[in-house]
């Protein structure tokens, strides 16, 4: 099953092919067989499409036009789970526990600056299982503490090295909350 997506002319993409198989293999490691999913900072899509052959899935992105893009390429790809699309800016209004409370798993794959508020919304709420892809390792700590205060277990990380000649990294991780 693959869906084509034509993304808008201000959408971020993975910087190498290897990289984003990288790091979408590592999410589909993270959220196991989870059957509903919320792909927070979605993007175009690159984690919301590949993993709605196994799920439904809730994109969240604050540019409404990389969220056109992505509901474009669902409906163009036959044979995929229903993928739902919401604008909404994340750092002014981050989704809520009561928002979550159906979703089994978590994508959250925020810009550089992190998902502070985010990260603190999703410590508070009862989603088993949480993978967090991050540019930035400073933020990434940041927000890793905020879940791991509110009961999260870090479970592992792995760090993609997909921006050549850079010190740059990518950073996956798993985050469960212990029954």
């Amino acid at each position: 099953i693959s869906a084509r997506v034509v993304p808008p002319p201000s959408a971020f993409l993975q910087a190498t092919a290897e990289g984003e198989a990288a790091l979408l293999s590592a999410v589909r490691d993270a959220i196991g067989e989870a059957r509903t999913v919320t792909d927070l900072f979605a993007g175009a899509g690159t984690f919301s499409l590949p993993l709605a052959a196994g799920a439904e899935v809730h994109a969240v992105e604050g540019d409404a036009a990389m969220m056109a893009a992505l509901d474009r390429g669902w409906r163009q790809a036959p044979g995929l789970k229903r993928v739902t699309v919401e604008t909404r800016d994340l750092f002014r209004r981050p989704l809520e526990p009561d928002e979550l409370r159906k979703t089994e798993a978590v994508v959250i794959d925020p810009p550089r600056a992190g998902a502070e508020a985010q990260t603190r919304a999703l410590a508070r709420a009862a989603v088993p299982v949480v993978a967090f892809v991050s540019c930035n390792p400073v933020t990434f700590a940041r927000d890793a503490l905020i879940l791991m205060r509110g009961g999260y277990r870090l479970d592992w990380v792995q760090v993609v090295d997909q921006f050549r000649w850079s010190s740059h990294v990518e950073l996956a991780a798993r985050f469960s909350r212990p029954a």
